[in-house]
């Protein structure tokens, strides 16, 4: 499913369930939860359909054994959760009637009633009653509203509507903060860089449980089973404690969801206790007491944010309590990744002291500037923080050494990935996937892990070798249907040329119909070289830097030779729907069979839908140049360099000294004036020279100026 696909998927399920709201007169806040709960139904019949068949053939294997065990634990084992009969979502959608409440209270209870201690309680089921209350036709009618979402829609198709509902539920309440719901691919770039495939895994404001789910998806990619990973959350907010124990539910994520406030309570213990902490925090809280948090040493082990002077029992903002809990939380080996406030990057005062020791401590690994724009209900910018415990014991080089390592506990890589981005719509960005592993690579190289980057390079030179030989298919597809068609329109030509009257004779000849229809043949067929034995003769399946360099420049050089004999049939296709045009007006007989018998009825429909499905082969190709052309233009290497206006690893006296610990990534990372392909030294040596050439400017325009007052008045006065 395509972006557009999805993006009107979601506005039209969101449009029916948002009018049913509005006509049954219900509150966003009453509606919300039920209408989720209808979402996970379906995601959750969704997803025990792909396991059916394995959990029958098993229960009938086992049938009449001393083995044997009932098919809720079979379904349990392989699905995370059973679904009988009359939770499933056909039965429910296909009841006879409006009456669903009581039939929805009785199916949420009996997937709850497999379930462990801590799933009780969690799906909704009475907020029904008070749906079908107000209107008993909206139930049933929300059913089928959400049997619009395909059968074979994935997980993440379901994250992504989940999370949309989530974002529209927040905005239509006033909510603010961004705290409840982390994108998607933010939360894929905080698990790609951290790589939480094995240990226990925290988030003390885990809202719907979004990392948790992306954690288990990049175990599971990593060929790790989700037995590995045990989830912990803490969450304020109790409908939302709700949701995320339905996500770890679907998903059949072992953990538990504590509905606590984290200032407050330490309902696992965090004091070092993680090998991964993942959070997306309520941004500039300001209402914490300095007494629920002075004694407790998940905070106050850096010091805390108070501003001096201040006599009330009151922080002076949250950011840096969550600061200390994520650094806090981590054990001698863990890692964190979380967002944070840009303004926490060079906070002053009491924060300023506790960056600096967190800093000096050589946990922080890296910093990463996000577009802005990137989540649902909140505009404010954000940066991601990661800590590395490990990082931290490795020793920083000495100052004679030749060959230093690159990352050490006096190292941070600095990342400003603000102009990294796809435009969902005027209002949301998003990281493609491929960004995300993009930007991972930068990490990776600085970690030294060459190989994981040259083996995201072939698997993209993988799936450019899938597209490539559609390509030229593609383009001679769309020559000979221009040729067709162009041939068949000088049959009709020939066929009826005899019969038009002298005005259409002259209108066609005015209009250069004949001279236009040979130029049409004669650019169709260039006969233009659509091969791609450059890339045949190049092509590498070793991952070796050398060769995809090479496989890349045979790639480019193909795409140049493809585009070209595409544009060359676009500019036949473009000239021949003009004659096309004026054929119908000036040619075409009225009620002519032969007309439709040469396809020239349809033909500029035929041409347009050719030509759009020949593109999108050359746009895919060249999509899966441009991923490659990104890294090796960057890192030709293959080896982590500084790049200008993208990253930076700083030294302590740079970020120390030079920068008085601001984790600002733009202070270090510099400027690139695209237009120019400038850095900011060099833009900076313009803006000087030019400075001096407006003063000596300004000075002689001075000069004229008296000049021409002294030679008005000696006219005047003379």
């Amino acid at each position: 499913m395509t972006n557009e696909q999805l993006k009107k998927l979601e506005d039209d399920l969101w449009a029916s369930a948002n009018s049913l709201r509005a006509y049954g007169g219900i509150k966003a806040s009453d509606y919300a939860v039920p209408v989720l709960g209808l979402i996970f139904l379906r995601f959750a019949d969704n997803r025990y359909s792909d396991y059916e068949e394995a959990i029958e053939k098993e229960f009938e294997a086992q049938k009449g054994s001393r083995a044997a065990r009932s098919r809720a634990e079979i379904a349990i084992e392989k699905c995370g959760f059973f679904l009988p009969a009359h939770s499933r979502y056909k039965y429910l959608l296909e009841l006879e009637g409006n009456k669903r409440a009581e039939m929805l209270k009785t199916a949420m209870s009996a997937i709850e009633e497999t379930q462990d201690a801590q799933f009780q309680d969690v799906l909704p089921k009475d907020a029904y009653f008070d749906i079908e209350k107000k209107k008993d036709d909206i139930l049933p009618q929300l059913l089928r509203t959400f049997a619009d979402i395909p059968k074979d829609a994935s997980g993440d198709i379901f994250g992504k509507i989940y999370e949309y509902f989530l974002g529209k539920f927040s905005l239509s309440e006033g909510q603010k903060g961004g705290e409840f719901y982390t994108p998607t691919s933010v939360v894929k770039f905080i698990v790609e860089t951290i790589e939480p495939y094995k240990g226990k895994i925290f988030d003390p404001a885990c809202g719907s449980g979004g990392m948790f789910v992306q954690s288990a998806k990049f175990a599971q990619h990593e060929n790790h089973s989700l037995d590995e990973i045990w989830v912990e959350g803490q969450e304020f907010m109790g409908e939302t404690v709700r949701l995320a124990k339905m996500n770890l539910m679907v998903n059949n994520i072992r953990g538990e969801i504590a509905e606590v406030n984290s200032y407050e309570t330490d309902q696992f213990g965090s004091y070092g206790r993680y090998d991964f902490v993942m959070a997306n925090p309520p941004f500039n809280v300001k209402s914490v007491k300095k007494t629920t948090v002075e004694k407790d040493k998940r905070f106050n082990e850096n010091g805390l944010p108070i501003n001096k002077g201040n006599k009330q029992d009151k922080i002076s903002d949250a950011n840096y309590l969550w600061v200390s809990l994520f650094a806090t939380s981590l054990n001698e080996k863990g890692r964190a990744g979380f967002v944070m406030a840009n303004s926490a990057s060079d906070a002053r005062g009491s924060e300023y002291e506790i960056r600096k020791r967190v800093v000096d401590s050589g946990i922080v690994d890296c910093m990463v500037s996000m577009p802005s724009n990137m989540f649902n209900t909140v505009t404010l910018p954000a940066t991601l923080w990661f800590f590395d415990k490990a990082k931290g014991e490795i020793a920083a080089p000495e100052k004679e050494d030749k060959n230093p390592a690159l990352r050490h506990k006096e190292s941070i890589l600095f990342l400003d990935a603000r102009n990294v981005y796809n435009q969902i719509d005027r209002a949301h960005r998003e990281w493609t996937d491929e960004q995300v592993h993009n930007l991972a690579a930068i990490v990776r190289l600085y970690r030294g892990e060459q190989n994981r980057y040259l083996e995201l390079i072939q698997s993209y030179l993988t799936e450019a070798e899938n597209e490539i030989s559609k390509v030229p298919k593609a383009i001679k597809a769309f020559e000979e249907l221009t040729l067709n068609t162009a041939e068949n329109l000088r049959k009709y030509y020939d066929l009826t040329v005899e019969k038009l009257t002298k005005a259409k004779k002259k209108n066609l000849l005015e209009a250069g119909f004949n001279a236009k229809l040979t130029q049409v043949l004669s650019l169709a067929r260039t006969h233009n070289d659509v091969g791609i034995n450059e890339w045949e003769k190049a092509k590498t399946t070793k991952a070796e830097n050398d060769l995809q360099k090479a496989a890349a420049q045979a790639l480019k050089t193909c795409l140049d030779r493809l585009n070209l004999a595409c544009q060359n049939v676009q500019a036949a296709q473009k000239i021949l729907a003009e004659i096309l045009a004026v054929a119908d007006k000036q040619l075409k007989q009225k009620n002519d069979k032969s007309w439709t018998e040469l396809f020239l009825n349809r033909a500029t429909k035929s041409l347009e839908q050719q030509e759009k499905e020949t593109l999108l082969t050359i746009e895919l190709l060249n999509y899966w140049y441009e991923q490659v052309h990104w890294l090796q233009d960057k890192f030709p290497d293959a080896q982590y360099r500084d790049m200008t206006g993208l990253c930076k690893v700083a030294t302590k006296a740079e970020y120390a000294e030079e920068q008085d610990y601001s984790l600002n990534a733009g202070r270090y990372v510099g400027v690139v004036f695209e237009s120019e392909k400038i850095s900011e030294k060099e833009f900076q040596e313009i803006i000087k020279r030019d400075s001096e050439l407006l003063k000596a400017l300004n000075k002689s325009a001075k000069h004229l100026e008296e000049s021409i007052e002294h030679n008005l008045e000696e006219l005047l006065n003379g």
